[in-house]
């Protein structure tokens, strides 16, 4: 696992098809996620999940995938 800040550009191009825990990240008007420091990334949502869980809160913290979701995929908020 990896903890370094990163925009997101570079967590796209490094980290293709993962989910990806971003603490603290910094964001736009529209909460898009542009940097962050980057805790952990697996291509297992489940493990990033699990890392969130086990790690201290941070004050703000974003999940991202970097794939394509499925057709018919329902996300949920």
């Amino acid at each position: 696992m990896s903890e370094q800040v990163m925009t997101i550009q570079e967590i796209e191009s490094k980290f293709q098809d993962e989910w990806i825990l971003v603490a603290d990240p910094e964001t736009n008007d529209a909460l898009e996620v542009l940097r962050g420091n980057v805790i952990c990334h697996s291509r297992d949502r489940d493990e990033v999940y699990r890392r969130a869980i086990a790690l201290p809160k941070p004050k703000h913290y974003a999940v991202l995938f970097t794939g394509r979701m499925p057709e018919n995929t329902a996300i949920v908020l």
